[in-house]
This record gives C-alpha cells, sequence and structure tokens, in this order.
C-alpha cells in the first residue's frame, strides 16, 4: 500500500483536483484532499530515510528551498496558532512531496503512459459532460466542470497533449482531437486560444506548414465571427484578453504597495485587499488574476521575489536544456511555457487545488528529474 501510493501519489492529488472542479464532487474531492495529506504526511513519518533521499535530491533541490522559505515566512510573519497559514504550509510542503517522491519512483509511467491516462479520462469528462449538456455552443460551455475557464484550462492541455504525444492517429485520435479543440473554443476562454497557438509552435516551429494552418484558422476566425456565438474567437474579437483584467490587477497592484514588505499570508493567495476597492467596484472585481503579482500579494516583496526567481530559473533551466527535444519533455515544457504565459491573466503558480497549477510544478520537477537522469547517466 505504501509503496503504491508513493509510485501514485501524484495521480491522486492531480485527478482529485478535477473533482474538485466539478460542482456535484466538490465536497467528495475536499473530503479526500484533507484524507490523502494526513494519510501521505503519516506515511512520511513512519519513512524518515525515503522522505530524506528524495527531499534532498539535487534535481528537487528547488522545491527544499521554496518549503524552507515558506517555513521562515510563516515563523516571521504569522503565529503558531494561525490555522489557515499553517493550513497552506503543511499542504503546500505535502504536496510538493507528493509530487516529488512520485516522480523519484514511478519515472518510467511518468514519462510512457501518465500523459495518455490523463487525456483519456479528461475526454471521459468533456464526452459525460456532452451527455448531461449538448448544447456546446449556446453561451460559454464548461460541460460538468463549475467553471468556463477551468473547463479550458483542463481541455485545451489534454488537446496539447494529445497533439504533441501521437504521429501515427486512428480516426478516433482524430476524433479525439476534434472534440477537445471544439470544447475548449467553445469555453469562450481566450486563454484557450494562447495555448493552441503555442502548440502549434511548439509542434512545427515557425514552417511553412504553420503559416498555411494560421491562414486556415484566419478564415474559420473570420466566419465563426460573424455567428452571434461565445466562442474563444468571439470574445477574442470583441475585446483583448487583458480587457477585463485590467482593474483587478490595478487593485492586485495597489495591495501590494499596501503591504509591500509582509505581503497578506500564506493563506492569502489569489487575493485582493477588498477594504481598497470602491464599493461600486466590489462586483467586478474577484482575485488578482496574475499569477506574478499573487505571489508578491501573498508573501510580501522580499520572499515574492525570490518565490518568483526559484520559478522563472527552474523554468528557464529546463527550457534550455529540453528545448529542442521533440518526445514526451516536449509535452511537459509546453505546460510549464502555458502556465508561466496564462500566469499573466489568471491566478496560477500560487493556489494548492487547481489543475493546471498542480500540473506546472508536476512538470517542473518532472523535467528537473529527467534533465538530472541525462546529465548523470543514472
Amino acid at each position: 500500500m505504501i509503496k503504491w501510493l508513493f509510485k501514485y501519489g501524484a495521480v491522486l492529488v492531480l485527478f482529485n483536483s478535477i473533482l474538485l472542479s466539478i460542482e456535484n464532487t466538490y465536497l467528495i474531492g475536499d473530503q479526500f484532499f484533507i484524507s490523502l495529506m494526513v494519510l501521505y504526511l503519516f506515511v512520511l513519518l513512519i519513512n524518515p530515510n525515503q522522505f530524506k533521499k528524495i527531499i534532498f535530491h539535487k534535481a528537487f533541490s528547488f522545491i527544499l528551498i521554496i518549503n524552507l522559505l515558506n517555513l521562515l515566512y510563516f515563523f516571521i510573519f504569522h503565529s503558531i496558532y494561525d490555522y489557515d497559514a499553517m493550513k497552506y504550509l503543511m499542504a503546500r510542503g505535502v504536496q510538493f512531496s507528493i509530487i516529488s517522491i512520485s516522480i523519484y519512483h514511478n519515472y518510467e509511467y511518468y514519462a510512457n503512459k501518465f500523459l495518455d491516462h490523463l487525456v483519456y479520462v479528461i475526454f471521459g469528462i468533456v464526452i459525460f459532460g456532452l451527455i448531461i449538456n449538448p448544447s456546446m455552443f449556446s453561451g460559454r460551455y464548461s460541460g460538468i466542470i463549475w467553471n468556463p475557464n477551468m473547463f479550458s484550462s483542463i481541455v485545451v492541455i489534454a488537446f496539447a497533449v494529445f497533439f504533441l504525444k501521437h504521429e501515427n492517429r486512428t480516426r478516433f485520435d482524430y476524433f479525439i482531437l476534434f472534440i477537445l479543440l471544439a470544447a475548449s473554443i467553445a469555453s469562450g476562454s481566450r486563454s484557450s486560444l494562447v495555448g493552441i497557438i503555442l502548440v502549434f509552435i511548439l509542434k512545427y516551429g515557425f514552417t511553412s506548414k504553420n503559416l498555411i494552418y494560421a491562414f486556415l484558422a484566419l478564415c474559420v476566425s473570420f466566419f465563426v465571427v460573424s455567428i452571434n456565438l461565445e466562442t474563444s474567437i468571439n470574445r477574442f474579437a470583441e475585446q483583448s484578453i487583458f480587457n477585463d483584467r485590467i482593474l483587478q490587477i490595478k487593485y492586485a497592484y495597489i495591495s501590494i504597495q499596501e503591504k509591500l514588505v509582509s505581503g497578506y499570508g500564506l493563506d492569502k493567495y489569489a487575493y485582493i485587499d477588498m477594504s481598497l476597492v470602491p464599493i461600486s467596484l466590489k462586483d467586478k472585481i474577484i482575485g488578482a488574476h496574475n499569477g506574478y503579482l499573487a505571489i508578491l500579494t501573498q508573501y510580501g516583496i522580499i520572499f515574492g521575489m525570490l518565490i518568483s526567481f526559484i520559478i522563472l530559473k527552474k523554468s528557464l533551466q529546463v527550457y534550455s536544456f529540453f528545448r529542442n527535444k521533440r518526445n514526451v519533455e516536449l509535452i511537459y515544457l509546453f505546460i510549464i511555457m502555458f502556465t508561466l504565459i496564462a500566469s499573466l491573466y489568471e491566478t496560477f503558480l500560487t493556489g494548492i487545488n487547481e489543475f493546471q497549477t498542480i500540473l506546472f510544478w508536476f512538470s517542473l520537477s518532472f523535467l528537473s528529474y529527467s534533465k538530472f537522469k541525462k546529465e548523470y547517466a543514472v
């Protein structure tokens, strides 16, 4: 049981984030998350040698540093009785441990089979959603997922994984790609377009083939825009990708200035100080909607800059090492690049139970370990 948990803990965490994004299974996902964190913490405590060997591994040193910074921040700016901050500290630490231990013990699975399993699960969710709600193009579509942007995040990643991973495709494979592409565009999320463009650039580069695809996409876009729909294409044509984010980014910046050094605390991720927002705008301001500003709001300027530097430095290292690869590493590289770009207008990077954020940290850890294995031939 313990061995199985070490190998597949990351799968449980990631798939549970999908349960948490479905309204009808949210309570199940919440209870499962708490149970998994407690169980895994207990397993780590009774296996200290296993924990020590992996947590101090060179490939996962960036995770260790972030955990230590979280711990130091907690002792400086929080009380030991601050339950919400303690909960974040423990959840983040255990989640990072689950990710690194799973990769270390089950590297071949995550290199060869995991991504296919991920796509099939997401495709199944999309199909089930179409059975429950087949009206894909009446308003912004989200299937059984509670939020169209969350739906888009999940589905466009599945599309990218399947598109990058397979060369010799069957008719059913093309059907999967078509459904995932249509669903991601039907979500109305403009981020879908960013992901789709990025995946074509990674796949074909700046070649004549991509120019042809771009021309065809432009022709389809002109047709779609002429119809009264709420697809990603229609919404992008009507407003820029940052159009409805400007106010939220503005007040995230004002919030940062209010507590520039200390930040608002570990438990205040994706946070805006609503006391600084005029009453007339309170219904329009939801959260930072910028992962980088969210980190600064959470940690303050000193710790926030350190955390951001670690993330960007490790991302640049794995990009430099794997940028010319055309295998599974390219897919994980896409997830990292897409998340870093999307964090300019969405609050990724900081949360605990958000699908794309978890997959980002997993991908960064996987490529870091893969880089280590290739450099040291282990």
